[in-house]
């Protein structure tokens, strides 16, 4: 059986290839800001959720926090866990599925780690899985892309160059999905991936949180925490607490 898009892709090298540029340095600041926000204390028990190679969880770990990183891509926790110490492990672990029972005082699910399943039940078992992992009063914490903002701003086509690979990149909106067709050459040989990301604005997850009985108590629009704009913020930044 073929594998779903995001399994084949996020495995993949030319998935790094293409997203070299995202900023470590933007991620430590991100996540710097955000735990002072929130007022971690420290050695809270954190579940990074869709972890990727762990950018976001070894900066937590390094603030003093107990983490844990879980990701579908074996290849990005084969890499991750080169980072691993007494308060920082990663395992290969579907979303979907709950990870350890009322253990975690913080769930992240950060850059639009979510929102990728044709079938709304998988976005409802993730959230539900969230909270599960979560302990009495917990809290969550979702970093998704701004969909208003992003269909508004979106380039139909675009051409990235990395190395000696040009990336052909186009965008379009299909059946509830902002929909990016990636087709390049390597070594004379045509390549095709997909990425989908399901369009869920505010009021969509506010029904969703609500439903894996949460609470959202706050929302931030952009890394530097700046308050949410439906029409000009880039990102949706959601605090839930677990009921």
């Amino acid at each position: 059986m073929k594998p779903n898009w995001f399994e084949e892709w996020f495995d993949s090298p030319y998935y790094h290839l293409l997203y070299c540029n995202r900023s470590a340095e933007e991620a430590e600041s991100f996540i710097k800001k955000l735990t002072q926000k929130l007022d971690l204390r420290k050695g809270a028990k954190v579940l990074d959720v869709a972890c990727g190679k762990g950018r976001h969880s070894r900066t937590l770990a390094s603030l003093g926090y107990d983490v844990t990183g879980i990701d579908l891509s074996a290849n990005s926790i084969a890499f991750a866990k080169n980072f691993e110490n007494a308060h920082l492990k990663f395992e290969v672990f579907d979303m979907r599925k709950t990870y350890a029972a009322q253990k975690f005082d913080y769930v992240f699910n950060l850059f639009s780690s979510f929102g990728y399943f044709e079938e709304e039940v998988d976005d409802v078992n993730a959230m539900k899985a969230f909270g599960a992992s979560l302990k009495s009063g917990g809290t969550l914490v979702m970093d998704y892309i701004n969909c208003e903002w992003a269909v508004k701003m979106m380039k139909p086509r675009e051409i990235v160059q990395r190395d000696e690979i040009q990336f052909h990149i186009q965008k379009r909106i299909e059946k509830g999905f902002i929909l990016k067709s990636i087709d390049f050459l390597d070594k004379n040989e045509d390549h095709h991936y997909e990425e989908r990301l399901k369009v869920i604005n505010l009021n969509k997850f506010e029904k969703m949180l609500h439903d894996a009985r949460f609470e959202l108590k706050q929302t931030f629009g952009d890394y530097d925490l700046s308050e949410f704009s439906r029409g000009s913020s880039p990102r949706l930044i959601m605090v839930a607490k677990k009921q």
